[in-house]
């Protein structure tokens, strides 16, 4: 069996800590968890979309992606409406507080971005981006 400090999922795991070692101060200035911010920049994306598409794109299990919305909802950065077609399902929508928060934090997220690709290479980063995509859509092959 390969070494446990060199196995994929290790690997993964250190360098997703050590890019968000990054993130997480500049999100704590900004009153936000990561997981606040990946709905937000999930929600920056779209006109609307239920919570199950959200949780999906957010990559949250449902019971935290509830807790999550309720607290964006009661700082009014997000809204929710039931859903014109089906009732039983809400669209949750940025709030025009929201939006204005996405604004206010995206040029510190873009920066972040930038002090990574000047560490790390632009090539190399997309190339990370490549492989990492090819990683997923071959492991999810057939599900």
């Amino acid at each position: 069996m390969r070494d446990f400090k060199h196995s994929l999922p290790m690997e993964l795991m250190k360098a997703r800590e050590a890019t968000m070692a990054l993130f997480r101060p500049m999100l704590r200035d900004h009153g936000l968890t990561e997981q606040q911010w990946r709905v937000i920049r999930a929600l920056s994306e779209s006109n609307g979309i239920d919570a199950g598409e959200l949780a999906d794109r957010s990559f949250l299990l449902a019971p935290s992606l509830t807790r999550i919305l309720q607290h964006l909802e009661s700082e009014s950065l997000i809204n929710r409406k039931q859903d014109a077609s089906d009732n039983r399902k809400a669209v949750v929508h940025l709030s025009a507080k929201g939006r204005r928060l996405f604004e206010k934090v995206a040029p510190h997220s873009e920066s972040l971005y930038e002090a990574i690709e000047d560490k790390f290479g632009a090539t190399r980063l997309q190339k990370l981006y490549d492989l990492l995509s090819d990683l997923h859509e071959s492991l999810n092959k057939g599900r």
